[in-house]
């Protein structure tokens, strides 16, 4: 049976709060196209990979090349306010990075973003050297809830499924873990249902050796604070 263990871990929203830089940079992306966006239009779309979200808001208007363009432009945007004002890791993520790190796990992104932009955030959190393998946008076919992002994580790790835990803050993230015959860790900053096999609100709730003890079957003491 292989030793290897891996922790695989979603991006946005779990690793760091980008709600606001993407909000930001749709708002004004779709200004310069002539079109006003609502925050609540924002917030239905958020998670969802760019093709399928800026057609909707393009309406008849859509061409795939204009699409193309405008998700472009809106990751340049995105990406220039990371690297401008820098952004923070949510509670309890550096030291859990650096905690599994030490530990000898395998670390991986498995995330929906645009590997350009994965690239700037681990840039900004100074985490590049933490992870073996990242898995964006451009290495799937098929988004979450669909494994596929999960599976080619492990695979790249060199991890079995059932060797893997996967930290997720959307449904859709946790629903994929489960299909791939994967652990989940459910952050759930706005107590939002998870069906994760364990649910915290935020990342430093967590016991040293949560991700250990959840491998190995067992139920997880969270801290209480």
């Amino acid at each position: 049976m292989s030793q290897v263990r891996a922790v695989l871990w979603d991006m946005d929203g779990t690793l760091i709060d980008s709600e606001e830089l993407h909000w930001i940079s749709w708002r004004n992306t779709m200004a310069t196209e002539g079109i006003a966006i609502t925050h609540e239009q924002f917030l239905a779309s958020f998670g969802q990979r760019n093709d399928s979200i800026v057609p909707r808001w393009l309406g008849a208007a859509a061409t795939p090349e204009r699409v193309e363009k405008i998700a472009n432009a809106k990751e340049e945007l995105y990406r220039h306010l990371v690297r401008r004002d820098g952004i923070s890791p949510l509670p309890g993520v550096a030291s859990c990075l650096d905690r599994l790190h030490k530990q000898g796990w395998r670390q991986a992104i498995a995330s929906a973003a645009p590997r350009a932009n994965i690239d700037a955030i681990l840039e900004a959190l100074s985490a590049t050297h933490i992870f073996q393998s990242i898995v964006s946008a451009e290495d799937v076919h098929r988004g979450k809830p669909d494994p596929e992002v999960y599976l080619t994580a492990a695979s790249r790790v060199g991890a079995p499924p059932g060797r893997c835990i996967v930290v997720e803050d959307a449904v859709a993230g946790v629903e994929g873990a489960r299909s791939a015959g994967m652990r989940s860790i459910g952050v759930s900053h706005n107590g939002k249902h998870l069906p994760a096999d364990i649910v915290v609100k935020s990342l430093d709730l967590l016991d040293d050796d949560a991700f250990e003890v959840l491998l190995q079957g067992n139920s997880v003491v969270t801290k209480n604070r």
